[in-house]
């Protein structure tokens, strides 16, 4: 699993990519895509921000396979969603949530990570002894540097929670060399968006929805380790 931020440092960009940054306008965005690792005995204790849901479900479901498990959580989203199973459907102010609670193989999970990009993907299940707990509800919106948290505020990084041996998983998501057998460590990012970006084709459409979903964000991300309490910083510039 290559999470969207290594994919940006490994000079990359595909569709999950943009599907992470159309939400965000031009601004300063403090603390996102954050994530703490806890290491003992070979044993790994994870928790991200509500970014890594759709990566963190889909590489679950690639390593179960052919196998099946208990799933249960929602896809959510505010437009009608078709092309897959679900046991109920619930709606509050505008927003749908699909519930699902059944058996599925770990090929029918990534099926869905696949297929239906335009909803958050909140599902949790176990593959043998790894375990993944997604909430089920929607995360919220982007928040420009003034609604940031205060410097000295703790941060709130709960909304993924991965159990794994599985140092691959951790690998996608903590790629730093200077990571390496860390026994805990943070990582959180600031996504500085400078300019929208519209692509020549979209020059005369008069959509403005149609726009700000396919028009690339361009700018800068820093990110910060902290790493059994050394801190450093890196940045990159993307677009995507």
């Amino acid at each position: 699993m290559d999470c969207f931020i290594k994919k940006i440092f490994d000079g990359k960009s595909d569709e999950l990519v943009h599907i992470q940054f159309q939400k965000f306008s031009r601004g300063e965005f403090k603390n996102r895509a954050m994530i703490k690792v806890k290491e003992s005995s070979g044993k790994f204790t994870v928790a991200t921000t509500a970014e890594y849901a759709r990566e963190l479900v889909r590489a679950m479901g690639e390593k179960l396979g052919n196998g099946k498990t208990h799933v249960t959580g929602a896809l959510i989203s505010a437009l009608d969603l078709q092309g897959f199973k679900y046991e109920e459907r619930k709606m509050a102010m505008g927003v749908r949530k699909y519930m699902i609670n059944r058996e599925m193989t770990g090929n029918e999970i990534v099926d869905i990570c696949d297929k239906i990009t335009k909803a958050f993907i909140g599902l949790s299940f176990n593959v043998g002894e790894d375990e993944l707990k997604v909430k089920d509800k929607s995360p919220k919106s982007a928040k420009g540097a003034s609604s940031a948290p205060k410097e000295d505020a703790e941060l709130k990084i709960d909304f993924c929670k991965l159990k794994t041996t599985d140092r691959k998983l951790i690998d996608g998501l903590v790629f730093d060399p200077e990571a390496a057998g860390a026994k805990k460590l943070e990582v959180y990012h600031d996504f500085i968006i400078k300019d929208i970006v519209v692509p020549p084709e979209l020059k005369n459409e008069k959509d403005f929805a149609v726009i700000r979903e396919k028009a690339h964000r361009k700018g800068k991300i820093i990110r910060y380790l902290n790493i059994n309490e050394n801190k450093t910083k890196k940045e990159i510039d993307f677009e995507a």
